[in-house]
């Protein structure tokens, strides 16, 4: 029998949205359940029961109205999820009792229900789930183990399977739920009878919680479980990321949170499940949200995750080997801060594991500390009582402390062991005679000639800014829309705009702030030149003013274009011996002179220029700029003829 259970509960559901095949990938809520015991011994069936239920958003879309012929009137009278799911385990148990049986099991058609609609649903309603919905029966499953030839799996239906079997079909039935569930009792039964004769032993199981724990390098991992979750908000552990995947079964220690260049984390993380089924389930909650923002979810490899998640030493190893621990991290201790230091710093109403046992400080290779240690804690109360002492003072520091993961011990441990000694700049590129002087790229000015636009959709263009920008492109200067790229090389929703003068960009700032881009409104600001240098080259924009690149990592962030000593551009004949250096700088735009042909000074076929930045929350982003700079996608530009400016410029905005 189904795990030892005497009967089977034969259980049904709809969403507000979509139904069938894709239940669930659009996160609507449940509105209809409707179920019926079968008693395995005796082959005898219960009372068919149907409720409805009342969904926070009372909205239903075309397709769910005219599947179920539901309307909003009804589903206003019904009973929220929670009192359904009372009612349901009443009505079972009552049943049960009548039957002299004392355990059931749920029976579904296929996975959906269960993992992609009812444990997300009650995840963020915060729903105590019954425990008869941590384990299921897959009818689907069952009927292709006795019929392996009926036709691949995911294609299999409750008609076509009964078609198969021989059973009368339940098409007469006109009410949506109450038909499906006959159907699957009737299967059931048949199923149970000669000439299958089938004894239900495949149980599908879902994880209460998300175990973390380690991982090895040398561990493989199979590349068709691997997803990559983009747009988390960057307080998120482990603990949220396993909930946003509720009803999927992660693998052990199968969350890694990506960090950047600084050791902060980017918002993104890569997720190992347990098979190549729950990874595709976890590819249908695409845009699903948590909290406020939408997650994007695409596919990994096992390498990618391996690269993040992995580590190879043993201290690390050892630390970590101590299960369901939660995890705290530290930043900004005192260099000569001691174990028994940080243990009275965080006192005796948060104990650590084991005491000293249960500290890991990070080192660089020579043995120096960086300043950061993690921590267990034994329990999750624990863990609480020491995040409320962030940012107190140890010593004369204030120390910063956040939940981490075992992933993100691997990571810093990893960044930080890897970290040479000795840093060193790139050889320098060969040398070519100049033929022609050449401008600054970008001269700094205190005049407020400039616009940040901020917000931009990660799939923005060029061509999308200038809509935005309506009857204002005419206003901006040549060769003045920079977009910024993060250090994976995709958009990070900034661009800056030279406008030809201060009252333009003024004009800009108000008429646009706020339009919407797509999806999304966008955020214009008008800011000065210096500003602007300041931000691409890896200063920060604030309230309190300016604050400087870092230039923490050696080649990342330069304090100046002076620091490198900028070409000029190469007459024609010399451009095809010419290589761009380490930053290449533009040549200045001359005005047009009316008379006279311009001359053509030709451009390097790079794609482009990479100047890395620091913005906000200290995350590395990289400043893409082509040659000229003008678009990410601009590639083997020269100078076009004169031309009024939308026809002179535009085909410098058009990729080739």
């Amino acid at each position: 029998m189904a795990s030892h259970s005497d009967t089977l509960v034969v259980f049904f559901g709809a969403t507000a949205g979509a139904n069938g095949g894709k239940l669930g990938s659009d996160e609507r809520e449940i509105i209809l359940l409707v179920w019926q015991i079968v008693d395995l011994h005796e082959k005898k069936v219960g009372k068919l029961q149907r409720r409805l239920v009342k969904p926070d958003d009372l909205e239903l879309t075309d397709q769910c109205s005219e599947e179920t012929g539901l309307t909003l009137d009804e589903l206003c009278k019904a009973e929220p999820l929670d009192r359904v799911l009372q009612q349901f385990q009443q009505e079972v148990s009552s049943e049960l009792k009548a039957l002299g049986r004392s355990s059931y099991t749920l029976c579904v058609d296929g996975p959906l229900l269960i993992r992609q609609a009812f444990h997300p649903e009650a995840s963020k309603k915060n729903v105590v789930l019954p425990d008869c919905f941590f384990s299921f029966v897959d009818l689907r499953r069952e009927f292709h183990k006795c019929c392996p030839n009926a036709g691949p799996l995911k294609d299999l239906t409750v008609a076509s399977m009964l078609q198969y079997a021989g059973a009368p079909p339940t098409d007469t039935e006109p009410v949506v739920g109450v038909r499906e569930v006959k159907g699957m009792v009737l299967l059931t039964l048949h199923l149970l009878s000669d000439p299958y004769n089938h004894t239900f032993t495949g149980l599908e199981t879902v994880k209460y919680k998300f175990v973390s724990g380690a991982c090895s390098k040398t561990e493989p991992v199979d590349g068709d479980t691997v997803i990559r979750a983009r747009g988390l908000p960057w307080q998120s552990s482990d603990q949220d990321i396993a909930r946003f995947f509720k009803g999927l079964n992660i693998a052990k220690g199968g969350v890694a949170l990506c960090l950047n260049a600084q050791g902060r984390r980017n918002g993104e993380a890569l997720v190992c499940f347990i098979s190549p089924e729950h990874r595709g389930l976890a590819l249908e909650r695409h845009k699903h949200h948590m909290g406020n923002r939408y997650i994007e979810v695409y596919k990994a490899t096992g390498e990618e995750f391996l690269k993040i998640a992995g580590g190879t030493s043993s201290e690390v190893a050892q630390f970590l080997s101590k299960e369901n621990q939660a995890i705290v991290r530290m930043r900004g201790l005192p260099f000569a801060a001691t174990p028994e230091d940080v243990l009275g710093f965080l006192g005796p109403e948060c104990p650590v594991t084991d005491g000293g046992e249960g500290l890991l400080f990070v080192k660089y290779p020579d043995g120096r500390p960086t300043g950061d240690a993690f921590v267990l804690f034994a329990c999750e109360e624990y863990a609480q009582s020491a995040l409320k002492k962030h940012k107190r003072i140890l010593g004369r520091r204030y120390i910063e402390l956040f939940r981490s993961t075992a992933a993100e011990v691997q990571q810093v441990l990893n960044r930080y062991m890897s970290t040479p000694l000795i840093s060193t700049l790139p050889p320098a590129p060969p040398s070519m005679v100049p033929a022609l002087p050449m401008a600054s790229f970008l001269t700094p000015s205190a005049s407020r000639d400039c616009v940040r636009l901020r917000g931009l959709p990660y799939t923005a263009a060029i061509e999308d800014i200038l809509e935005l920008m309506g009857e204002h492109t005419v206003d901006i200067k040549p060769h003045g829309v920079h977009m910024v790229l993060n250090q994976q090389g995709r958009p990070s929703g900034d661009a800056f705009i030279q406008m030809k003068s201060a009252d333009r960009a003024f004009m800009v700032s108000q008429k646009c702030h706020k339009k919407m881009m797509k999806d999304r409104y966008v955020e214009v600001f008008q800011c000065s030149t210096e500003e602007m240098s300041f931000v691409l080259l890896g200063g920060t924009l604030s309230r309190s003013g300016l604050s400087p690149p870092p230039c923490k990592l050696p080649c990342l962030s330069p304090p100046t274009y002076g620091a490198f000593q900028a070409p000029a551009p190469m007459l024609p004949a010399e451009a095809g011996l010419y290589q761009p250096p380490l930053l290449a700088t533009p040549r200045a735009v001359q005005p047009p002179a009316h008379s006279v042909a311009p001359a053509l000074a030709y451009y390097p076929p790079q794609p482009h220029a990479q100047l890395y930045m620091n913005m906000n929350m200290n995350m590395n982003y990289t400043a893409y700029y082509p040659s000229p700079p003008v678009s990410p996608s601009t590639v083997g530009y020269f100078a076009a003829p004169l031309a009024p400016w939308p026809l002179r410029w535009w085909p410098a905005l058009q990729p080739r």
